[in-house]
């Protein structure tokens, strides 16, 4: 069976070092990419996922700057727990299950939510 097209994004994390959190994907699922959904974060989550989520915020940020993306090998879970806030549609339609989709981050949202993603460097 082949695998769908995916954009490899060369040069990416592809996690958050010494963590389990992974940001990129290694090859396309063959039944397709994982839906795009918008999770809810509760103030209580635990500071490491809180932490990779300004991690992966900042590896899009000092990636693709203000400029749309193709959301290819990005990992869909950790796209979705920014997604419809730092993350938003770049075209419409969209489709949230399609490798070509394409994001952009909401600077003003992000700044004012995930600050310390916009530093120079992060650290962990």
């Amino acid at each position: 069976m082949a695998l769908p097209e995916m954009t490899k994004h060369k040069g990416f994390p592809s996690g958050m070092p010494g963590t389990g959190f992974q940001f990129t994907l290694r090859r396309a699922n063959p039944k397709g990419a994982t839906k795009i959904i918008e999770r809810k974060r509760y103030p209580d989550r635990a500071a490491p996922d809180r932490m990779a989520d300004a991690a992966f915020l900042h590896s899009l940020w000092h990636h693709f700057g203000d400029e749309p993306f193709e959301r290819g090998n990005l990992d869909a879970g950790r796209i979705s727990w920014l997604f419809n806030r730092e993350l938003v549609r770049a075209e419409n339609p969209f489709d949230p299950e399609s490798y070509q989709a394409m994001l952009a981050i909401d600077e003003r949202v992000a700044r004012q939510s995930m600050p310390e993603a916009f530093e120079d460097v992060f650290e962990i």
